[in-house]
């Protein structure tokens, strides 16, 4: 099964709320399992979408307690890590979505990349070679999903 990452920043407006509640519900609807940082912001928004479609949610958490995920993650993974489970991230994820974002998920952007996996952004702040930029949530997925075909 096709396991996408869902990046973005642990808080959000609601405008990019709603964006990412698309992208997890559209991962949902594509048989995908939904692979973030378990934590709030884009992460919860994105794995909500994803619940509310019957989809399957992990999240990669950076400290040392499953009990800081969010409400909708199914599995969650405790690194207690800190930043550093962005390359687990990167690393567990076929292909990755960017919606939005702050430095961390530049970090997820800039480790993927280096490991040669295909990033799809949207409502991104960065022009970043490399990536590629999509119009909606929908065209997020299916592009995120044709890269991996």
């Amino acid at each position: 099964m096709i396991q996408i990452g869902v990046i973005g920043a642990g808080s959000c407006d609601d405008a990019l709320r709603i964006t990412a509640e698309e992208v997890g519900a559209e991962i949902a609807k594509s048989n995908a399992i939904l692979l973030c940082g378990g934590h709030g912001g884009v992460m919860e928004a994105s794995a909500s979408g994803a619940k509310r479609e019957g989809g399957t949610t992990i999240g990669i958490l950076p400290g040392e307690s499953r009990i800081s995920a969010n409400a909708y993650i199914d599995i969650a993974i405790v690194t207690d890590m800190g930043h550093a489970r962005n390359v687990i991230i990167a690393r567990s994820a076929d292909v990755l979505i960017a919606v939005g974002g702050e430095y961390g998920t530049l970090s997820e952007i800039a480790h993927s990349l280096k490991m040669g996996k295909t990033v799809i952004t949207l409502e991104s702040k960065w022009e970043i070679d490399g990536t590629v930029k999509a119009k909606s949530p929908k065209d997020a997925v299916m592009m995120a999903i044709n890269s991996i075909k």
